[in-house]
């Protein structure tokens, strides 16, 4: 069985750049996520909740365990944009066994897969939930002005220009 691990954060821990320069800390919820691959559970699934708000998943670290074998342990990613073939992103042995990402963004939903080794490899990452109020007030000022427009068109349609 894959094991996963959830964990609530307070948003002010936020360690990434700001994400939106209109967003509050207030709108942001920030949500840490871990997984253990193995030779009998090779594939876990990051799924966002609410497809509705921005979600933003970040890799931070993906390591091997001190009981894996001395073999190469691949772990492939694939995510919601792009192609469906899985990208290889870490090769982990007992002489390298940990890689990290400063910034590796992703869009759920999110498939790791250890394609290569038995394990266990343990990936931990950041999921970030914002409401996108930047996009809110974008949409809200075209329409605003499309309807604008079309008062003004209609207007000098009826005064005979």
């Amino acid at each position: 069985m894959t094991s996963c691990y959830v964990e609530n954060d307070s948003v002010a821990s936020i360690s990434l750049s700001e994400l939106s320069s209109s967003s509050s800390v207030s709108d942001r919820a920030c949500v840490h996520w871990g997984c253990v691959l193995s030779g009998s559970e090779n594939t876990a699934v990051f799924q966002a909740e609410n497809d509705l708000l921005e979600n933003q998943f970040f890799i931070k670290t993906i390591c091997l365990s001190e009981e894996a074998g001395d073999e190469m342990h691949i772990v492939s990613v694939c995510d919601g944009v792009g192609a469906s073939k899985p990208l290889p992103i870490a090769s982990l042995r007992h002489c390298m066994p940990m890689i990290s990402f400063p910034g590796l963004e992703l869009i759920p939903p999110v498939t790791f897969k250890l394609c290569s080794g038995k394990g266990p490899v343990f990936i931990s990452a950041q999921h970030i939930t914002c409401k996108n109020l930047h996009w809110n007030a974008i949409l809200i000022s075209v329409f605003s002005r499309v309807r604008q427009n079309s008062l003004f068109c209609s207007l000098t349609r009826n005064a005979g220009c």
